[in-house]
């Protein structure tokens, strides 16, 4: 690879890598092509976190509940990173600035670069995580960062670059955060307590369950999407207070503790079968000790609401309503940029230049109105093309060739029409 910015090239071949890394034993320093099986997380980080007067970030330690000791940060947003990876349960092992990545630029200057996170995963896996706000990602740093993820790859890491995180989440997770030291006594998390309660066996556990509402529902044919969705043999001849006692039961067995419900608006209260539909399941509410998640489209000006039954649906549920991402304000622009970031950082194209997709937020939001979905579509459908044409890249250009879903494309402003005028007369 070759990379042009600044004085901050990566080498033209990974070989011209170099890492540099502590542990009890000193430090360390080899080609990258020569390291293998060093457990980061084991180690110690390579540069400290001062401290001093007029600082403008806020460095200190986060106690891991991962680790079980302290993980360095050097600023807020690091904070939250941390926490988040140390809220992960599929993370074993956590370390802040785990190495140094060496290497020359053209001129023939040594350039460096130490991530700000090293995550093992329990099945070997791991991740490098540098933080950074999406708007303060200069051309200096995007090349640091491209070099770092080629590096990555090469050792056959993870790697992800990770700006701002919802306040409301991490206001959620700060606080349950000082409830994860062993000085409160808790050895496991609170979902698994939860499972554990209702479910005290030592057999299966299905926490989570999803089923859809299909069109013209009846009760049966709902309680019999919850049979499908739990492998429940279903017999022609079963009624539906036979299959719904079976469902119930599972689940109360399984200790399932989130019922997703999604395409509610399927729900038609004006008609017997969708009021009957709803009875059945506000019964199901009652019999099974989860809480409940509804999800559909338009459910305040629908039906839902309507009559004896639509009121005693509000009465047990809160409204969240959703809407497309916008970009009149700054944190709006960060939201969307931080979408478009994720699903860039999931990408397996050989390739694609990371960073492509951000600089594009502007016209991707006027592609697909700021709709998750179809954003998702768009990139997807790129993507395939991609790899079908041998690009192993997503462009403008082929993001262009990709025809989006009706939703976008009725969301999208249409062009002016040109002004019509009287042809001039004939002289």
């Amino acid at each position: 690879m070759r990379l042009h910015d600044q004085g901050a090239s990566a080498p033209s071949h990974t070989d011209g890598f170099e890492v540099g890394w502590r542990d009890a034993g000193g430090e360390h320093r080899v080609p990258l092509f020569e390291f293998s099986g060093v457990e980061f997380e084991a180690g110690l980080p390579v540069r400290g976190f001062p401290s001093y007067r007029g600082q403008r970030h806020f460095p200190g330690l986060y106690w891991s509940a991962t680790t079980g000791g302290h993980v360095g940060f050097e600023s807020w947003l690091e904070r939250d990173h941390v926490m988040l990876l140390d809220f992960t349960p599929e993370v074993t092992g956590l370390l802040s600035q785990p190495f140094w990545l060496f290497w020359e630029n053209e001129r023939g200057k040594q350039v460096s670069h130490a991530p700000d996170y090293f995550a093992r995963f329990e099945d070997g896996r791991g991740l490098m995580v540098d933080c950074r706000p999406l708007d303060r990602i200069d051309a200096r740093t995007a090349v640091k960062f491209a070099a770092t993820q080629a590096a990555c790859a090469s050792a056959g890491w993870g790697y992800r670059v990770v700006g701002e995180v919802d306040a409301v989440r991490m206001a959620n997770v700060r606080w349950l955060t000082g409830y994860r030291h062993p000085r409160h006594g808790v050895a496991e998390g609170l979902v698994e307590q939860l499972v554990r309660r209702r479910s005290p066996g030592t057999g299966p556990a299905l926490p989570v369950v999803f089923v859809t509402v299909p069109p013209a529902a009846t009760p049966k044919i709902l309680a019999g999407e919850f049979a499908r969705f739990l492998g429940i043999p279903l017999h022609y001849r079963m009624s539906q207070v036979q299959i719904t006692n079976a469902v119930c039961d599972l689940l109360g067995s399984l200790g399932t503790v989130l019922v997703l419900v999604d395409e509610i608006h399927n729900l038609d209260l004006t008609t017997r079968s969708g009021a009957e539909a709803s009875d059945q399941l506000k019964y199901l509410t009652e019999r099974i000790a989860a809480t409940f998640v509804l999800a559909g489209l338009n459910v305040e000006t629908g039906t839902l609401f309507q009559g004896v039954r639509g009121q005693q649906i509000a009465g047990r549920y809160s409204v969240v309503a959703s809407k497309a991402f916008g970009r009149r304000s700054r944190a709006d622009r960060e939201q969307w940029q931080a979408l478009i970031a994720t699903m860039e950082s999931s990408l397996r194209l050989d390739r694609h230049k990371p960073g492509t997709l951000l600089a594009l937020d502007a016209y991707l939001h006027d592609r697909t109105s700021g709709l998750i979905g179809s954003l998702s579509q768009l990139i997807r459908e790129a993507a395939i093309t991609a790899i079908d044409t041998g690009s192993e890249k997503i462009t403008k250009r082929s993001l262009e060739s990709v025809e989006l879903d009706h939703t976008a494309q009725q969301s999208q402003p249409k062009p002016p029409s040109g002004r019509t005028g009287r042809k001039p007369k004939a002289a």
